[in-house]
């Protein structure tokens, strides 16, 4: 059991674990390898927008369990299903898994996937959206919407990856439907890094933690511009770092660090 403001959390369609202000999200269907229901891309959605309110949450993990991260979309709970409704069920269900992107862009905790195995799909899409991602060596990263008739233009990737990787490989992959294997993953820069399949949450972790022990509304307002900067020009954008740098000088963060330096110390950060 969890709280957040008062009010109790206890995810039913994954695990959810908060330890030193890093929470770790693992899917948790390995049997399957973990793919989503309509329940658990909408807990995932809630879940993603109640972090604003959390305040001892200064960093998320998202990791599978059983040695995949997601393959996507369930296809006898969701990809059946959508075969038989009408539009305006569509719809609602397209934008319910928008909202999941939205609310993980929008929360203020900088994201880290571990992915392992498969990361197929709405698994992609969830590694995409995370602010790092480290991949194994056999990790396999496909937006295979093609292969299943539909678009690769889902939950925000035509926007996304190609910013990530480039316009000419996001058009690859979002026409071919191929696997990204983790060594294109890395040279492209999707990944941050690769590493053994037994140290990749180590070394999510370990990044979500150092970024959970830094200057926490600095860190936030980072993520804030990342997100916002991508809609503007260069001038709007140095204008809006101009303020949002003023806003973190007024922080006792930042008099934490000149004070710290000034005798010779590591600064000890408490997130105002």
């Amino acid at each position: 059991m969890y709280t957040i403001k008062g009010a109790e959390f206890k995810p039913e369609h994954f695990k959810w674990e908060v330890a030193d202000r890093v929470a770790t999200v693992t899917i948790n269907r390995p049997d399957r390898k973990n793919p989503l229901t309509f329940e658990s891309y909408a807990e995932l959605r809630d879940t993603f927008r109640r972090l604003p309110y959390a305040d001892d949450v200064r960093s998320v993990v998202i990791t599978g369990a059983g040695g995949n991260f997601c393959s996507g979309g369930d296809v006898h709970e969701i990809i059946g299903p959508l075969t038989r409704m009408d539009m305006t069920g569509l719809l609602a269900f397209t934008r319910m898994t928008g909202d999941l992107v939205k609310a993980m862009r929008a929360c203020p905790q900088p994201i880290v996937s571990a992915i392992d195995g498969i990361c197929a799909g709405a698994g992609a899409i969830l590694s995409m959206a995370s602010d790092f991602r480290y991949g194994t060596p056999a990790a396999k990263v496909l937006f295979l919407f093609v292969r299943v008739g539909l678009a690769g233009c889902d939950m925000g990737a035509c926007a996304m990856l190609p910013r990530i990787i480039g316009h000419g490989r996001a058009s690859e992959l979002l026409y071919s439907g191929r696997a990204m294997s983790a060594e294109e993953a890395e040279r492209w820069g999707f990944f941050n890094e690769v590493v053994p399949a037994d140290k990749v949450l180590e070394r999510a972790t370990a990044t979500a933690q150092s970024i959970a022990d830094g200057p926490w509304f600095a860190n936030s307002m980072t993520k804030r511009m990342l997100q916002q900067e991508w809609s503007m020009g260069i001038d709007e954008a140095i204008e809006s770092e101009a303020q949002a740098q003023a806003i973190c000088m007024q922080t006792k963060d930042f008099t934490r660090a000149f004070e710290a330096f000034a005798n010779k110390q590591q600064p000890k950060f408490e997130g105002n």
